[in-house]
């Protein structure tokens, strides 16, 4: 079924109860949790950001937006985040990732639009890379691939890295709650196992990337470095100069939204 281009964005209507989560068990013995509705595909997934969860305003206002059209839509914590099992410090980007390749593995159906904000956006280039013949499309928000090694490791002083070294855990300042970051040594080391932004990356599915230029956690050079590093040509970076990292005011739903429609309607043919 072919989604109309029109799109409202709802988020001044009232909140509802929120019914309580699916699970998704894993290997490990923990579990997901996940809300998933049925509709029209191409789907649209929605990977959070780093110690953010899937009631966040993002993941909500797309929600709405999606069921409201009759559009698929998926959102879930991944583990020790949120309502999913787990330890938090337990987690890295690689088990992160294969928190989301199972949701999009085992929940999600058909061909999937994967909206990653922040670390989702790493997370989402990760699946993809996974999953080729799943993506039809990836929307980047703030997007910060490689965060652990360029936007941490690099920015830690000596000390901080003895400490690190020696309890395995450092703490940060968190000015999005009121818990601070939990930054693991394992977090650091398995991130490098993950690291993108230093060759091409063999995406081929059409890409658009949306950064503030006020974001004082992941320069906007991220995104346009990533686009540079993405095989497809079919991809575009909006800058919205008074926008900050968490790219959540009403005007940025609003041009997430829109892309969403965009890359929800029918590819043309090659040679069209």
């Amino acid at each position: 079924m072919c989604l109309s281009h029109r799109f409202r964005v709802m988020t001044d209507s009232p909140m509802t109860l929120q019914p309580a989560p699916k699970t998704l068990s894993r290997p490990n013995g923990g579990a997901i949790a996940y809300h998933a509705h049925p509709g029209d595909t191409p789907g649209v997934m929605f990977c959070g950001g780093f110690m953010s969860e899937m009631t966040g305003d993002k993941a909500l206002a797309f929600e709405e937006f999606c069921t409201a059209r009759g559009q698929a839509f998926v959102r879930f914590d991944y583990s020790g985040h949120g309502a999913s099992a787990g330890e938090l410090t337990d987690g890295t980007i690689g088990s992160w990732a294969d928190d989301a390749i199972a949701i999009l593995d085992d929940v999600a159906t058909g061909p999937q639009i994967l909206v990653g904000s922040s670390m989702g956006g790493w997370l989402m280039l990760l699946a993809a890379l996974a999953r080729p013949g799943r993506m039809a499309g990836l929307i980047g928000i703030s997007s910060a691939p490689d965060f652990t090694e360029n936007l941490i490791w690099r920015h830690l002083d000596g000390d901080e890295r003895v400490t690190l070294a020696r309890d395995g855990v450092i703490y940060q300042a968190n000015e999005y709650g009121d818990e601070p970051y939990a930054i693991t040594m394992g977090l650091i080391e398995d991130g490098r196992k993950h690291l993108l932004l230093a060759s091409p990356i063999s995406i081929t599915c059409p890409v658009r990337l949306f950064h503030g230029m006020a974001d004082r956690d992941v320069p906007w050079r991220v995104s346009a470095k990533l686009a540079r590093r993405l095989e497809t040509d079919d991809v575009a970076v909006t800058l919205v100069k008074d926008a900050n990292h968490r790219f959540s005011r009403r005007q940025d739903i609003a041009r997430i939204c829109q892309a969403i429609d965009e890359l929800s309607q029918p590819r043309p043919a090659a040679g069209d």
